[in-house]
């Protein structure tokens, strides 16, 4: 499994997984932290874009969740969010998130970096 969208965002769900499978990925989508944290322990895939502001387990948790697990630190953590504020940011290293991205944010970016963190060319 390579890529794991959780986001509560139907919009964001369809526009990121359209992108990315388009570019040969292999892409899961979860719609809050629970289904992301138990859908991230069943496939471990290699990057998870995760949104902060979520229903039931907010992203920061379910960051702190994944990095906690032996089976899924290794997963590059990319957190989502509409509010840029540098507290989400220090919050989020502080969480392990391996990065830290401000809504709205191009779909072409997100496939650049993937490609980056993956090591695949273009």
């Amino acid at each position: 499994m390579d890529i794991l969208v959780v986001d509560d965002e139907p919009y964001i769900q369809r526009s990121l997984s359209f992108v990315l499978r388009k570019e040969g990925f292999q892409v899961e989508v979860a719609s809050n932290g629970e289904e992301g944290l138990k859908k991230a322990r069943e496939l471990k895939p290699k990057v998870i874009l995760l949104d902060v502001m979520m229903p039931k387990l907010n992203g920061f948790n379910t960051c702190r969740a994944i990095k906690s697990d032996n089976e899924l630190k290794e997963s590059y953590v990319i957190l989502l969010t509409g509010k840029g504020q540098e507290i989400d940011k220090e919050r989020a290293i502080k969480e392990g998130a391996n990065e830290f991205m401000s809504k709205p944010f191009s779909p072409k970016e997100i496939v650049t970096k993937i490609r980056t963190i993956l090591g695949v060319p273009k």
